[in-house]
């Protein structure tokens, strides 16, 4: 599993309507993408759940790297990247990813959570860490879903949680979900993923 964001940040009076008929017209696209196994929508408005940024930053979970390129370098990626320039693209690794026991609930927020790995410190220590305070996350009520990944250049954690309801009972960024895409979402590996 391969997860990936990019983030376009806007100014600050933009008119997020804008992103969110984007989405509403152009979302449908990824709806049966080959290799992906959930698009989350993302979006951050100023002021709104402590953003201090507007901002379009959807969130990946890939099977495997041929679908994330082929939507990269050939797919709708192009698309935005016409509209609002070219954004760096965040790729972690995947360790692990858990569905909540709550089937059919629909995510209507998202919270993502990066940590640095401290230098010294075991990796499979901090991996499984990660995986642990990710699988009490998908335990509370209103989880949807949760994924760990790490950056390995960068030696970064980020912990991904999708929510049914506001307020997601843990920290990090939080987002709305504008729609989510989930063709293979069935098929992503499940628990610990090494």
């Amino acid at each position: 599993m391969q997860a990936m964001q990019y983030e376009v940040t806007l100014p600050a009076d933009y008119d997020m309507g804008i992103v969110r008929a984007r989405v509403a017209r152009l979302g449908h696209a990824l709806d049966d993408w080959e290799g992906l196994g959930l698009k989350a929508y993302l979006v951050r408005e100023r002021g709104v759940d402590g953003s201090p940024v507007n901002q379009y930053a959807p969130f990946y979970l890939w099977h495997e790297a041929r679908g994330m390129n082929a939507f990269l370098y050939g797919g709708p990626f192009q698309g935005l990247v016409d509209d609002f320039g070219r954004p760096s693209v965040r790729q972690w690794t995947g360790l692990w990813y858990e569905e909540s026991a709550v089937v059919g609930a629909e995510a209507r927020y998202a919270v993502r959570h990066r940590t640095p790995v401290p230098a010294g410190r075991a990796l499979a220590e901090v991996a499984q860490e990660a995986m642990h305070e990710a699988g009490l996350l998908v335990a509370l009520d209103g989880a949807v879903c949760a994924a760990v990944a790490v950056d390995s250049r960068h030696w970064e954690v980020v912990r991904f949680s999708l929510w049914e309801h506001g307020t997601p009972e843990t920290d990090g960024d939080v987002y709305q979900v504008l729609r989510l895409s989930a063709p293979g979402r069935d098929r992503l590996p499940r628990g610990r993923q090494w």
